[in-house]
């Protein structure tokens, strides 16, 4: 995790998914932590979604401000 943000990166989100999905598939989870493990799953992917979300915003936005500034074409 980032030490300034307290959030963890995508890649580092991504992977936290990753690791929990493969202690699932390999019965690594035990009932007792099976419910926090799948909340934090749930959390990462939320977060995934949103940082998707705000990058797809951000690459339109300079893609558009890029459209406006290109010159009429002359005829």
């Amino acid at each position: 995790m980032n030490a300034e943000s307290k959030q963890p990166s995508f890649s580092e989100a991504l992977s936290g998914i990753e690791d929990i999905l493969g202690r699932l598939e390999r019965d690594e989870i035990g009932i007792d932590a099976l419910g926090d493990e799948v909340k934090r799953a749930v959390d990462l992917v939320a977060f995934c979604r949103g940082k998707l979300k705000e990058t797809e915003t951000e690459v339109r936005d300079l893609v558009t401000g890029l459209q406006e500034d290109e010159p009429e074409p002359t005829s």
